[in-house]
């Protein structure tokens, strides 16, 4: 139950990231705006870049807080688990094979050929 709630939270801050930083402008994007093109902020003039950055940072923080926690989860997991490494051999006896005798057809006899007169 807990390590589902774990993977949700991971896979919502996978595609948070994701989008985020796609959000972002570039360093260059701003030289537009010097040579009489719009300017692209969303957030104002500075307010934005901040904000993303924040943004960026939550979501990177809560993407590692949940690797750790699914790393973790998967080690203990891994401790507890019936696996076949962790339980010891045990020998059965071997039965003696006899081999299968081939199934031969019955012979059936021979009639002579017939004589030419």
């Amino acid at each position: 139950m807990i390590n589902t709630i774990v993977i949700l939270f991971h896979v919502m801050a996978c595609l948070a990231l994701i989008v985020i930083v796609l959000l972002q402008s570039g360093k260059g994007a701003e030289m537009g705006a010097a040579f009489g093109g719009a300017s692209q902020t969303l957030f104002g003039g500075s307010g934005g870049s901040s904000f993303m950055s924040k943004l960026t940072t939550g979501a990177a923080v809560l993407f590692m807080i949940t690797c750790i926690l699914l790393s973790m989860g998967s080690r203990r997991g891994l401790r507890e688990s019936n696996s076949i490494m962790n339980t010891p051999a045990t020998r059965q006896q071997a039965k003696p094979s006899t081999p299968a005798q081939p199934q031969v057809p019955e012979a059936r006899p021979v009639s002579p050929a017939p004589s030419a007169k």
